[in-house]
C-alpha cells in the first residue's frame, strides 16, 4: 500500500485553520472597521466641538473688540481728544501795545517796545537740567529755578521768561532746546530813568499801571487783551489748521501830560541838594511847580525818588509822591491864608496896627512867637512879615474864627484838589462847632489842621491868578484823537484890593523878613516860609520841623507857582534859596519877564 506525500496530508490538514483564520480575519476587519467608523465619528464629531469653540472664542473676542472700539471712539473719545489735543495746544492772552505817555514838549516818558517772551512745555522738556543752564547762559537767572519751572509736574505751559530782550531770546532759539518756545510781546520803558520815574509810575509783568500816572490812566492806556489758542508741533510751529482761536488785541492810547521832563530834572537836582544841605541835613522833601492859569502841573517831586528802571535800587515808599498823597501840619505858609481873611473881613488893612505882647493866653494855653521879644506894636505887614504867631492870632480873633472857617472851606483847604493822580489826600481839620479860642489861634498859624503841599499850591495859585482857584492835573491831550480836556475852576475871591494888599504884603516877606533868600534880582518874588512843628504822641516834637517855602514871581510873563519843603528835619533853617534855584532856572527856560 503505498503512502501518501507528507506535504499534501499537510495540505488538506491546513484548509481548515485557514478560513478560521479569514473568519478571524473578517470579524477583526468587521471590528477594527466598527472601530474606525466610531473613532472617525468621534473625531468628527470632537472637531466640530473644536471648531465650534474657536469660532465661540473669535467671536467673543471680536465682541470685546469691538465693544472696546466703540468706548474708545464714542463714549469716550471726547476725553481722550481732549487730553490729546491739550498735550500739544498752547493758549495765553496776547498782551496789547500799551499807550505812549508824553511831556507836554512830545518827549517821550514812558513808552512799550518788542520783546520776547520765553515759555516752555515741561513734557515735551529731555533734560531739564541741561536746558536750565543753557537758559541761564543767555538770558541770565539762576539755574535751579528755570529747572523748576521746566520740570513742573503735568504742566504744559510755563512761563520761563516774560519780557525777555528781543535780542537774547534770538539766541536762545539758535539753541533749539526741546520744549522751549516764543511769543512776541511788548516791554515797557522809561527813557529818563529816575527823572519823573516817581510822576509816571510803573507797571507790572502783565503790562498793568500799578503806581503813578501809569495807574491813573491804565484803562487808557493798556488797551484790550487778545486771547490765542492753537496747536504746535515738536518744534513749535503751529500746525495747519491748528490755530482754534484769535482775538487780536486792541491797542491802548497815548497821552500827553503837564510834566515838562526838563524842569522836572531842574526840581528834583534843586530840592535834593536843597534838602541834604548840612544846614538842613534831611532825608525827605517835596516840591511843586504849578501853572496858577491853568493848574498844569509842570514839575513834582518827593525825596527819595524813584527809579523805575532799577526797582531793587530803589528805597522803599519812593513810589509814594508825598506832595499830593501825604497831608501835614503847614505851618507858617498858612498866615497867608489867615492874613487874606483878615484883609477881606475889613477888619484890618496891611497898615493898621495892633498890639503884640509877648505871648497871649487861650483855654490855659500859652502863644509865643518863634523866637523871644517883649511886647510891640505891628501892622498886619509887619505880623506877616515877622511871622508872627501872636500877631496873627489877634489879628484872626478880630476878624472872627467863623470868616476864616468860611475861607478855609471857600479856598477848598479842606477838600481834596482833584488832581489827576491816584491815593490824593484831602488834610484834616476840626469841625468849626467844636472849635475852642486855642483852636482858632492854632489854625491860624498854620497847627491843628493838616493840608498837603498841592493844596497849598493851589491856594497860592488862587493869589496870583486873581482869586480864581484851578485844578490842579497832569493829563493835557490824548495825541491821537486830538481830545483836550477841560478842568474846572472857580473863583475863591473877588475881594481885588485884598489880593492886592496879600501880594504886597508877600513880596514884604522876601524883600525884607523870613524870605530873603527866594529874591530873583529884577523880579517881584512873592511867598512865606514857615518853620513848622512836627505832631507827635502827647504833644509837638522837640527841635523837629517841616521847613516849606511857597511862592511866585508876581508882575510877570509867567504864573507859575513854587512849593518846596525839608520835612522831618532837627533844622530851622529855610528852603527859600531852593526855590529861588527852581524859578531862576524857569525864568531861563520859559524867558519869564517883568511886565512893565
Amino acid at each position: 500500500m503505498a503512502s501518501r506525500p507528507r506535504n499534501a496530508r499537510d495540505r488538506r490538514g491546513s484548509r481548515e485553520p485557514r478560513r478560521a483564520r479569514d473568519r478571524r480575519a473578517g470579524r477583526a476587519s468587521s471590528f477594527s472597521d466598527t472601530v474606525n467608523t466610531q473613532f472617525g465619528a468621534l473625531t468628527e464629531a470632537m472637531g466640530s466641538a473644536r471648531l465650534a469653540f474657536v469660532m465661540a472664542l473669535f467671536g467673543i473676542i471680536v465682541v470685546v473688540f469691538f465693544a472696546r472700539l466703540f468706548y474708545l471712539q464714542v463714549i469716550v473719545s471726547d476725553h481722550y481728544a481732549a487730553m490729546a489735543s491739550e498735550s500739544r495746544t498752547v493758549s495765553f492772552d496776547t498782551t496789547p501795545r500799551r499807550g505812549t505817555i508824553y511831556d507836554r514838549n512830545g518827549v517821550v516818558l514812558a513808552t512799550s517796545v518788542d520783546a520776547t517772551t520765553v515759555y516752555a512745555n515741561p513734557a515735551e522738556v529731555t533734560d531739564a537740567s541741561y536746558e536750565a543752564k543753557k537758559i541761564a547762559s543767555v538770558l541770565g537767572g539762576e539755574v535751579a529755578d528755570y529747572k523748576e519751572a521746566l520740570s513742573t509736574p503735568g504742566a504744559t505751559f510755563v512761563y520761563v521768561k516774560r519780557q525777555a530782550d528781543v535780542d537774547k531770546a534770538a539766541q536762545l532759539r539758535e539753541l533749539e532746546l526741546d520744549g522751549i518756545y516764543f511769543i512776541d510781546d511788548t516791554r515797557r520803558e522809561y527813557p529818563n530813568g529816575a527823572v519823573g520815574g516817581q510822576v509816571i509810575g510803573i507797571c507790572n509783568v502783565d503790562g498793568e499801571g500799578i503806581t503813578g500816572l501809569e495807574l491813573q490812566y491804565d484803562d487808557v492806556l493798556r488797551g484790550t487783551p487778545g486771547t490765542y489758542e492753537a496747536e504746535r508741533g515738536r518744534k513749535g510751529t503751529p500746525i495747519p489748521g491748528g490755530v482754534k482761536e484769535q482775538t487780536r488785541a486792541v491797542d491802548g492810547q497815548d497821552i500827553m501830560v503837564s510834566l515838562d521832563i526838563k524842569l522836572q530834572n531842574v526840581v528834583e537836582e534843586a530840592l535834593k541838594a536843597g534838602v541834604e544841605d548840612p544846614a538842613i541835613a534831611g532825608e525827605k522833601g517835596n516840591s511843586v511847580v504849578m501853572d496858577a492859569a491853568t493848574g498844569e502841573i509842570y514839575a513834582i517831586c518827593s525825596l527819595p525818588y524813584l527809579d523805575p528802571t532799577n526797582l531793587a535800587e530803589s528805597d522803599v515808599g519812593s513810589d509814594n509822591l508825598t506832595a499830593v498823597t501825604q497831608a501835614f501840619e503847614p505851618g507858617s505858609i498858612f498866615k497867608a491864608v489867615s492874613a487874606l481873611t483878615v484883609l477881606e473881613s475889613g477888619a484890618m488893612t496891611a497898615e493898621d496896627t495892633l498890639f503884640c505882647p509877648s505871648y497871649i493866653q487861650a483855654d490855659e494855653y500859652k502863644i509865643s512867637d518863634a523866637h523871644a521879644r517883649g511886647d510891640v506894636t505891628m501892622t498886619l505887614r509887619e505880623i506877616l512879615n515877622n511871622s508872627s504867631n501872636v500877631g496873627i492870632s489877634l489879628a484872626i480873633n478880630k476878624a472872627g474864627f467863623d470868616k476864616l472857617n468860611d475861607a478855609i472851606e471857600r479856598f477848598g483847604l479842606n477838600e481834596a484838589t482833584g488832581v489827576d493822580y491816584p491815593g490824593e489826600a484831602s488834610g484834616l481839620m476840626q469841625d468849626f462847632d467844636e472849635w475852642a479860642r486855642i483852636t482858632g489861634y492854632n489854625v491860624s498859624f498854620g497847627q491843628g489842621l493838616t493840608c498837603t503841599p498841592l493844596q497849598m499850591t493851589r491856594f497860592y495859585a488862587a493869589i496870583a491868578n486873581d482869586g480864581v482857584a484851578v485844578t490842579p492835573h497832569f493829563l493835557i491831550s490824548y495825541p491821537q484823537s486830538g481830545e483836550v480836556p477841560e478842568y474846572e475852576t472857580k473863583r475863591v475871591t473877588d475881594n481885588e484890593a485884598a489880593l492886592e494888599q496879600i501880594k504886597s504884603m508877600l513880596r514884604t516877606v522876601v524883600q525884607e523878613g523870613t524870605g530873603t533868600a527866594a529874591n530873583i534880582e529884577g523880579y517881584d518874588v512873592v511867598g512865606k516860609t514857615s518853620t513848622a512843628e512836627i505832631a507827635g504822641e502827647g504833644g509837638y516834637v522837640k527841635g523837629k520841623y517841616n521847613l516849606c517855602f511857597t511862592g511866585f514871581i508876581d508882575n510877570s510873563s509867567s504864573q507859575l507857582v513854587c512849593f518846596v519843603s525839608a520835612n522831618e528835619v532837627y533844622s530851622q533853617a529855610s528852603v527859600a534859596s531852593t526855590f529861588k534855584d527852581i524859578m531862576a532856572n524857569a525864568i531861563e527856560q520859559y524867558n519869564i519877564v517883568p511886565e512893565v
